[in-house]
C-alpha cells in the first residue's frame, strides 16, 4: 500500500494542501476546528512526515532531543512520556538521551550532538556551569528542566522553593517538630535541592523553629538505596526525628523500607513526604504523601517554548520589521504544583 502524502490528507478533510502544511507546522492562523479536521485526517491514514524531505526545504528536521540524568527512574520516564506527547502534537518527534550526570554527554546535547539533524534540545542538567551554558547559547535552541544554571537561559519548574515549604509546613501542622531532609543541600545556588532547602527554612522560621544544619541528610544520589541510607543514618544518630521531608520520591519510598525493618511506625512515630509524585508511591505501605508538579503542564511549556526558539532561529530577518521580530527574552516559566496527602503523613485513614 503506498504511503499516505499531504495530498490524501487534504483530500481526507476536505481543505488544501496548504492548510494541511500548516498544521504539520503548527501555524497559529489555524481555526481549532480546521486543525482538529486534519490531525483526525492524519491519524485515521497514518500519515508521517518525511523528515528527510522537510529537512532539505526548511532545513529542519522537525526532530528535538530529551536529554535526562536517567532514564529508569520514574520522574524521568513519565516527563518523557509527556514531552513525547506534547512534541506530537507539534508534529515533532523526540530523540531521547540519558546523560547518566555525565558532563560530556550535556555538553554534547548542547552542541547538538554535533550534528544540525536535531532542531532543539530539552535538557535536564546536573554537571553543567553557568559557563558552560553561555558558551553554546542558542545552538541549537535549549530549555533547561528543573537545575537553573544560568537566570538568563530558558526555564521550566515548578516553584521549588515554595514547594518545599508547603510540604514542611503541612508536617509542622501535624504536630512535627524534629524534621529532617534527607537530599538537603544548605549552599549558595540555583539548583532544585537547594530551592527546596530554602523552602524547609523559610517554614521553620515562619513556625519560629530553629535551624539545625545536622537535620540535612545529604546523599550520593537521588535514588532508593540513597534514601535508604540516609533514613538508617536518622536513626542511628542520637536525635530523635519525628518527620522526613525527602527531596524525591525515591529517597521517600528507599526511607519508607529503612523504616519498616526498624520497627517505625509511619506516620505514628516519623512521617515521610516525599516529590514528584511517581506511580510507585501511590502503591507503596503506606502509601506516600508527595508534591505533585504537573507534569503534563512542565512537558507542554517546554515544548512550546522551544518550538518558538525554533522558529525564531529560522526565520529570516527583515530590517524594515526589526522591532516586530524582536526575539523573545529569556522565559523563566513556572508550572503548578499540588500537594497530595496520603499515609505516611495522614495515617491509614486517609486514602
Amino acid at each position: 500500500m503506498a504511503r499516505p502524502r499531504i495530498k490524501d490528507v487534504a483530500r481526507h478533510a476536505g481543505v488544501s494542501e496548504k492548510t494541511v502544511s500548516n498544521v504539520i507546522n503548527d501555524y497559529v492562523h489555524v481555526s481549532d476546528r480546521t486543525r482538529r479536521v486534519v490531525r483526525e485526517a492524519i491519524d485515521q491514514l497514518g500519515y508521517r512526515v518525511n523528515l528527510a524531505g522537510r529537512h532539505l526545504r526548511t532545513g529542519r528536521s522537525g526532530i528535538i532531543a530529551l536529554v535526562v540524568p536517567e532514564l529508569d527512574v520514574p520522574y524521568f520516564a513519565e516527563l518523557a512520556r509527556h514531552v513525547i506527547r506534547a512534541a506530537e502534537q507539534s508534529s515533532l518527534t523526540v530523540l531521547v538521551h540519558q546523560s547518566g550526570g555525565d558532563r560530556g554527554h550535556e555538553l554534547a546535547a548542547l552542541a547538538g550532538f554535533g550534528s544540525d539533524f536535531v532542531d532543539g534540545v530539552i535538557l535536564s542538567p546536573l554537571a553543567l556551569t553557568s559557563d558552560d551554558l553561555r558558551e553554546h547559547a542558542g545552538s541549537p535552541p535549549t530549555v533547561l528542566l528543573g537545575e537553573l544554571l544560568e537566570e538568563g537561559a530558558d526555564h521550566v519548574a515548578i516553584d521549588n522553593e515554595r514547594a518545599a515549604r508547603e510540604a514542611t509546613e503541612h508536617l509542622i501542622a501535624r504536630g512535627r517538630r524534629e524534621i529532617l531532609v534527607i537530599g538537603g543541600r544548605d549552599s549558595p545556588g540555583l539548583g532544585t535541592a537547594e530551592a527546596r532547602t530554602r523552602g524547609y527554612r523559610a517554614a521553620l522560621s515562619a513556625a519560629g523553629l530553629a535551624y539545625d544544619p545536622a537535620a540535612l541528610l545529604p546523599v550520593a544520589a537521588f535514588r532508593m538505596p540513597d534514601g535508604a541510607e540516609a533514613a538508617a543514618r536518622a536513626l542511628s544518630g542520637g536525635g530523635h526525628p519525628d518527620a522526613l521531608l525527602c527531596l524525591n520520591d525515591q529517597l521517600a519510598l528507599g526511607a519508607l523500607r529503612t523504616l519498616h525493618e526498624h520497627g517505625v511506625r509511619v506516620p505514628e512515630d516519623i512521617a515521610v513526604i516525599g516529590f514528584d509524585d511517581v506511580e510507585g508511591g501511590r502503591y507503596s505501605v503506606p502509601t506516600l504523601s508527595t508534591v505533585a508538579p504537573d507534569k503534563g503542564a512542565v512537558a507542554t511549556a517546554a515544548v512550546h517554548l522551544l518550538r518558538h526558539r525554533i522558529d525564531e532561529a529560522s526565520r529570516p530577518r527583515d530590517p524594515a520589521d526589526a522591532p516586530s521580530q524582536a526575539p523573545l527574552s529569556p522565559q523563566d516559566r513556572v508550572v503548578a504544583h499540588r500537594l497530595v496527602l496520603r499515609e505516611s503523613t495522614e495515617g491509614a485513614a486517609h486514602r
